[in-house]
């Protein structure tokens, strides 16, 4: 049986993308456009992809709390 080439990525229950592998990592491809700057971006690991999708939330509730 071969590895998984795409992976959700959920926020809180929210997806807010998929990464799908391909050479030297996973595409980020966004599926909400709060999310956009990580669009077509490639990660190293999908962890990596994960914890820049939070880092765009967090930035983004930081924004609307002030």
């Amino acid at each position: 049986m071969s590895a998984p080439h795409a992976f959700a990525i959920e926020i809180y229950g929210r997806s807010v993308g998929i990464v799908v592998a391909e050479r030297g990592g996973f595409m980020f491809f966004t599926a909400e456009r709060a999310f956009q700057s990580l669009d077509r971006r490639v990660f190293r690991h999908v962890a990596h992809a994960e914890k820049a999708a939070r880092r765009v939330l967090a930035d983004r509730d930081k924004r609307h709390r002030h």
